[in-house]
């Protein structure tokens, strides 16, 4: 796995964790604990998958495919 990439993922994963756990205590309360806790891990779990396929992988082979300017 790319390390570089991972410098990306994992500040993404903790905001989304932080959001998700200030969200759900301030403005749904009513929601059981275990089931916020579930809703905070699978956020974080998949906001770092998706960062991790979105964020543009940074290798010394890989042609830089941006078009003319």
């Amino acid at each position: 796995m790319e390390k570089k990439r991972f410098k990306f993922v994992i500040p993404v994963m903790v905001i989304v964790a932080i959001g998700a756990v200030y969200m759900l205590r301030n403005y749904y309360a009513e929601v059981p604990n275990v089931e916020q806790l579930l809703i905070v891990i699978c956020a974080t779990l998949v906001s770092g998958v998706l960062a991790y396929f979105l964020f543009p992988q940074q290798g010394e082979n890989k042609i830089d495919d941006r078009g003319p300017y």
